[in-house]
């Protein structure tokens, strides 16, 4: 009988992991490819650092980015809405 608390144990572990890594998908984490790509982007206009363009480009480009995943994480909620609002039913 000790075996099935254990497995208790353990299918709750798995579920939390689980869980836990969809928790931060909102979040889109700044590499340092995206912070290269970003400021190669921003300089191919012959704009210095630290200058007042370059920090307008380099604001533009992070909303940019907040706006796509904010657009990928409304379609998946869609998505969702719609599978669970129109099941298969084979």
């Amino acid at each position: 009988m000790q075996l099935r608390p254990a497995k208790l144990c353990t299918a709750l572990l798995l579920l939390a992991l689980a869980l836990s890594a969809c928790a931060r998908r909102g979040e889109v984490p700044v590499t340092p490819t995206l912070a290269e790509d970003d400021d190669t982007f921003c300089r191919a206009n012959n704009v210095a650092a630290g200058s007042p363009e370059y920090v307008a480009c380099r604001k533009d480009r992070d909303i940019q980015r907040a706006n796509a995943a904010a657009r990928a994480d409304k379609q998946q909620r869609n998505l969702g809405e719609y599978m669970l609002n129109n099941p298969v039913k084979p």
